[in-house]
């Protein structure tokens, strides 16, 4: 009988180790990919109306300060109350007629442009009366009220050419912002009359 050997087996060769390959990241969420793999546009701010782009693409809305709008009562009153203070100018100056007759001028002129479109014909009529206000205490009077008012009418007489002026200039203006209006509403009406082809 054969009897069984008792070489051992030589050694196997141990397995190589497999080639390095690539590392796979792990692929993110499916909502994730989509807001942090693809960056969103930005979007442009609307630009509102009066708005200017500058080079750079930033827009630039220019700055413009409505003036006041008086009615034609608010026009009188301030035409009075702006005499009356330069009438307290003009008697701390000495009574001088000339610095008070200086700023009737902008007085009206602030009364026809800040007056409101409906009332425009309130300029014209509420400067002459303001005049007369702050005229009455500059005037000299011989005693009593119906003497004030002989020194408010002579000095009404005397210096005419401020008051004529001041008036011609807020008459001017008014004429001036009422053609404005016109113009402004027949171009409205023609932009209306327009069919778009």
């Amino acid at each position: 009988m054969e009897q069984p050997s008792t070489r051992r087996p030589p050694d196997r060769p141990s397995p190589r180790p497999p080639a390095d390959r690539p590392v796979r990241r792990p692929l993110p969420p499916q909502g994730a990919q989509g807001g942090a793999g693809r960056p969103r546009p930005q979007r442009r701010p609307r630009t509102g109306q009066g708005a200017t782009r500058t080079a750079s693409g930033a827009t630039r809305t220019p700055s413009r300060v409505p003036g006041p709008r008086l009615t034609g009562l608010g026009t009188g009153l301030f035409a009075a109350a702006a005499m009356l203070l330069a009438s307290g100018l003009a008697l701390a100056a000495g009574s001088s007629v000339l610095l008070y007759g200086l700023l009737f001028l902008p007085v009206s002129v602030l009364a026809a442009l800040w007056v409101r479109p409906a009332d425009l014909l309130a300029a014209p009529v509420a400067a002459p009366i303001a005049f007369a206000v702050g005229l009455a205490p500059l005037a000299e009077s011989e005693g009593g009220l119906a003497g004030h008012a002989v020194g408010v009418v002579t000095a009404l007489a005397l210096h005419a050419g401020w008051l004529y002026g001041g008036t011609a200039a807020a008459v001017a203006l008014v004429g001036w912002r009422k053609v404005r209006m016109a113009r402004r509403r027949a171009a409205a009406v023609r932009g209306k009359g327009r069919t778009p082809r």
